[in-house]
């Protein structure tokens, strides 16, 4: 673009007059509107990038229903769940990450909880196996699925009379309390629990001896 410019002068007694073009900078090429055009693109792009970030979630698998130590999840039991974690989010199970024969539980994990990496092992041997105990008397009111206890037994060394108790098994889950049906006295409670497969053949010496058997709380779930 070009300007001109009208200039007057005289030459003796005539009136001249002149023109002088010149070139109009244009403001495209003004090193002060590209600093700035400059300095709002990388504002935009940087908004634009920590809101992406804000927004991005990861798909990881949290339990349909309570978890116990030993057991068998599979896709099934696990709801897929995007929640926002940035880089905790492979600390936690997620569904590439879940294989066809399922992961087992090892450590108890409460409905709704994200299923932690450090919380699941492979599925082909699972050390762990269910029994179902009779508890004589009444629960104390913070067992419940999930919760940790100590089972004791006290065997019979006279006819109505037992010996000092011990700890039978240490550190077992409670899976379910299981309902008793019928018409006989509740004097007892049926208590379902996961212990280690080397201690099942003791537990069911104790059983079958009919020993008093007591489970005390070790640990309870959170929000239990």
């Amino acid at each position: 673009m070009y300007l001109e410019a009208l200039r007057l002068h005289f030459e003796g007694d005539e009136m001249v007059i002149t023109t002088t073009r010149r070139t109009r900078k244009s403001f495209w090429l003004d090193p002060r509107f590209m600093i700035g055009l400059g300095l709002v693109i990388g504002s935009v792009a940087g908004v634009a990038a920590l809101v992406s970030a804000a927004d991005r979630t990861t798909l990881v698998y949290a339990a349909r229903a309570p978890l116990g130590l030993g057991d068998i999840a599979h896709a099934s039991d696990l709801v897929a769940t995007k929640v926002r974690l940035g880089q905790a989010g492979d600390l936690y199970l997620s569904s590439g990450q879940l294989p066809d024969d399922g992961v087992v539980i090892t450590r108890a994990i409460a409905v709704g909880e994200l299923i932690p990496l450090s919380a699941v092992g492979t599925a082909t041997e699972p050390e762990q196996t269910r029994v179902v105990v009779s508890v004589t008397g009444v629960l104390a009111a913070s067992i419940g699925p999930g919760s940790v206890v100590d089972v004791w037994s006290a065997a019979e060394v006279d006819s109505g009379h037992f010996g000092p108790p011990a700890v039978l098994v240490d550190s077992a889950t409670v899976v379910r309390l299981v309902d008793s049906q019928g018409l006989i006295a509740r004097d007892s409670v049926s208590v379902e629990v996961q212990v280690p497969r080397n201690e099942v053949a003791t537990v069911l010496e104790s059983l079958a001896n009919g020993d008093v058997i007591s489970i005390v709380p070790v640990s309870t779930p959170v929000g239990h």
